[in-house]
């Protein structure tokens, strides 16, 4: 494949979080151009250049991922910036061919994301979590590294479920809540609260 047939990105955010962004796009089918940061102090992230704040006409004709691991900060990015998002997936992804995954996305490492789920816009499926079938997981959630959410799961927008986390089947997980890492959640969970443990309450 020629260069010039390489998809061209920008990431929004020079963070660790992008680092991993970065090789992925690097081992694929793609080349970063640059990233984006709002803090001025940053100039460059593992050789990449780092313009400073959001500009629209450099962003043109560039397909973007927001590198921000915080789901609300995401969000708040996206309402505010006008780009045009790709989706991304390592190489070692597993991805059924019945899953859909929206824009902006990202499906790092070794994760797995299995028959008949779908993934909102904006979420981060991170290192080694598995999504069993029949699942929903609405934009800006994070499934933090390590996960196991089993089949029929919906977990609702922004939600972060912690490193190590185990969501048994049809359970129902609301917006904007917090599970803590190594946790295990037996049965529903409403919005906007905050749970740990095993079981998780």
């Amino acid at each position: 494949m020629s260069k010039k047939d390489l998809k061209e990105w920008f990431l929004y955010g020079a963070s660790g979080h992008a680092k991993v962004i970065l090789e992925m796009i690097q081992s694929g089918s793609g080349q970063v151009l640059f990233l984006f940061d709002d803090d001025m102090s940053i100039k460059s992230l593992n050789n990449y250049t780092v313009i400073g704040k959001f500009n629209k006409e450099r962003a043109k004709g560039k397909l973007a991922i927001i590198s921000v691991g915080n789901n609300r900060v995401r969000k708040e990015i996206v309402d505010r910036i006008e780009a045009d998002y790709g989706w991304l997936a390592d190489k070692s992804a597993i991805l059924s061919t019945s899953a859909t995954i929206e824009v902006g996305s990202v499906i790092m490492p070794s994760a797995i994301i299995n028959a008949s789920t779908t993934i909102g816009e904006h979420v981060i499926v991170n290192t080694r979590a598995s999504i069993d079938h029949d699942c929903t997981i609405s934009s800006f959630v994070h499934i933090a590294p390590g996960t196991t959410i089993c089949g029929g799961v919906s977990v609702g927008e922004g939600t972060l479920i912690g490193a190590g986390s185990v969501v048994l089947p049809n359970v129902n997980i609301g917006k904007w809540a917090i599970i803590g890492a190594g946790s295990v959640v037996t049965k529903n969970i409403p919005d906007y609260v905050t749970v740990k443990g095993n079981p998780a309450r």
